[in-house]
């Protein structure tokens, strides 16, 4: 990684780019455990064939759940625990959930390392509240946060012991439903490298500090001040927000959110466990659970079937046919077939970054085009035969309207190569209408192992197909071609943070007809009406400094298409634009590191 000179974190001004390659680092996982259907009789038999068993709902979460109440005895040597195994296993197989009982806790510093969720079980974020810290920092490398993936805290009341969280986190961390009593430091110990991140349905009584970190999107929430901006901060529907300024400083403020809906949790009324689903929100600002007792409905646990790594896809799809919901522990789960959700309303909820490897090729989620579907909280792995789709919601040609109740896609992570040989065409295509895609990182791997141009292919990101879709928070990275394609109508997002494949060998392989380079974020000519809030694409071509990138956005040159606040970046002068949006935008040049922005298009 080059060097680049850090400014005070009262002017943070440029980064660098962001990782550099790092060995797999092995966990212990938990042995898996086989659920599946009983075998029926052999046909050698006199005995009639038994007829499949129904699946049980409910039942035990599995080991690496772990749940504390106030008055367990040894938490915080568990959460150090787990912290140890976690804390440098980036490409590890450990999944941890670590579940708080409603009550208070006291003196507890819950240290997150790679996938490892904390969460309270209280319908509202107060009713477990912890005297203390969840804290991530980047000790483990070096004081460098840009590779503090793929953990989360959800739902629970911190009074930080110094009157300030830590909370250094990069992609894929995001910070739900949270009530920080003080103030929030986004960035590590020394101010170093930070490349973060997400926050919604979270009070923060102080004031919020990103310091180092290059981008930020803040939505449905409420904050007691914000420091500082680096490139790309965005908030929409947060109360207390800074004022509209972009790009100086690159504050983009929406004062609602168009449409949103929290995302499913799990929590305890008396003793039993439930998943809540919190309603449809038009228009939103601030929390949820300001004012009491969230709106919404909940289902008993009972009425999920509770996954545990080996079971079978076949399983999974025969609960789905039986009316259940699922709900997938934490683990890895080999998939020979596709999970397909056919029925309106169906729950597919993750814990502790439950992750799906499709081995065969094959797509590992599908969805039919039906209202209401929630998908949420876990992390899919391409496998090593490439995948034409990894996550596909509704079928092609999908047109039905869910705009009273759409299908949302939270926390749903993909990711190709970094932890094994993987490859993907399309990453996730969504083709139901209305849907949201709240919080992604769909992330082609720029280090770690199964890593290459040809190595871990993968042309696509995301492609919307569905017409009136919703991307609120969205990260697509370095993907061979396109990261995402909007071929849908009255398309719109807020927040999307992009770097360009780093290891293109030469200009050619990157090629796009006549066209230096493919967009980080082409709408379709077709498209009439589309709209974008705070669009930020890097470049970092390490390879060959010599790759021109033409644009980071191409859209067709219409009123309807609008963008506001865009920005591109040449990380350190390697490679460089030549535009920002389509012929609009002054090209980055140097090394200096210093965005080209368009503030309206067109």
């Amino acid at each position: 990684m080059p060097h680049f000179p850090m400014d005070s974190p009262d002017s943070v001004r440029s980064l660098p780019a962001r990782r550099t390659v790092l060995g797999a680092m092995a966990a212990t996982a938990a042995s898996p455990t086989l659920l599946g259907l009983s075998s029926p009789a052999s046909a050698a038999s006199a005995a009639p064939v038994a007829q499949p068993r129904a699946l049980p709902g409910g039942g035990d979460l599995g080991p690496n759940v772990i749940v504390f109440d106030p008055s367990t005895s040894g938490i915080q040597a568990k959460l150090d625990e787990v912290f140890r195994q976690q804390e440098s296993a980036q490409f590890g197989t450990g999944r941890y959930a670590l579940l708080f009982k409603p009550g208070t806790y006291n003196g507890l510093n819950a240290q997150l390392g790679f996938y490892t969720s904390i969460a309270g079980l209280g319908l509202s974020p107060d009713d477990t509240a912890i005297n203390g810290d969840v804290t991530v920092d980047a000790g483990w490398f070096n004081g460098n946060a840009t590779q503090n993936f793929w953990r989360s805290a959800e739902n629970l009341a911190l009074t930080p012991v110094s009157g300030t969280n830590r909370w250094a986190v990069a992609q894929a961390a995001p910070f739900r439903r949270m009530h920080v009593r003080g103030g929030l430091n986004l960035a590590p110990t020394g101010y170093g490298w930070a490349s973060g991140g997400y926050i919604a349905d979270s009070r923060i009584d102080g004031s919020v500090g990103p310091y180092s970190q290059q981008q930020w999107y803040t939505r449905d929430s409420a904050v007691g001040g914000w420091a500082n901006a680096v490139w790309n901060m965005v908030f929409s529907g947060v109360q207390g927000a800074p004022a509209q300024s972009f790009p100086n400083p690159p504050y983009t403020t929406l004062d609602t959110t168009p449409v949103s809906r929290e995302k499913p949790f799990l929590y305890l009324n008396g003793s039993e466990y439930r998943v809540f689903l919190p309603e449809r929100r038009t228009n939103a600002r601030g929390t949820t659970w300001g004012s009491g007792t969230p709106r919404g409905t909940s289902l008993p646990l009972t009425q999920f079937y509770v996954a545990r790594p080996g079971v079978t896809a076949a399983t999974l799809n025969a609960a789905l046919t039986q009316g259940l919901h699922l709900l997938l522990t934490p683990g890895i789960y080999h998939l020979d077939q596709p999970i397909q959700v056919d029925r309106a309303g169906t729950v597919v909820l993750g814990l502790g970054y439950a992750t799906l490897i499709p081995d065969n090729g094959v797509t590992a989620l599908r969805t039919a085009d039906v209202d209401g579907v929630r998908l949420a909280g876990f992390l899919i792995d391409a496998g090593p035969v490439n995948s034409s789709t990894l996550l596909e919601v509704g079928p092609a040609g999908a047109s039905a309207s869910h705009s009273a109740n759409p299908t949302t896609v939270q926390d749903v992570f993909i990711r190709i190569g970094g932890a094994g040989a993987g490859k993907a065409t399309t990453s996730m295509v969504i083709n139901s209408r209305h849907t949201i895609v709240d919080h992604t990182w769909v992330w082609r791997a720029d280090h770690g192992t199964g890593v290459g141009w040809e190595t871990n292919r993968a042309d696509y990101g995301i492609r919307v197909n569905g017409d009136d879709v919703l991307a609120t928070g969205l990260f697509v990275e370095h993907f061979n071609k396109y990261d995402v394609q909007w071929y849908g109508q009255r398309g719109r997002t807020i927040f999307f943070q992009n770097e360009k494949a780093y290891d293109a060998p030469n200009q050619a392989a990157i090629q796009n007809g006549n066209v230096k380079g493919y967009a980080a974020y082409k709408v379709a000519d077709s498209v009439t009406t589309h709209e974008g809030w705070g669009l930020g694409s890097y470049c970092y071509y390490n390879v060959d400094p010599t790759i021109v990138q033409h644009n980071g956005f191409a859209a067709p040159n219409t009123p309807g298409v609008k963008f506001h606040d865009l920005l591109v970046v040449s990380l350190g002068g390697q490679g460089q634009y030549e535009h920002v949006v389509n012929e609009t935008g002054a090209p980055t040049s140097g090394t200096s590191t210093v965005p080209s922005t368009v503030v309206s298009y067109p």
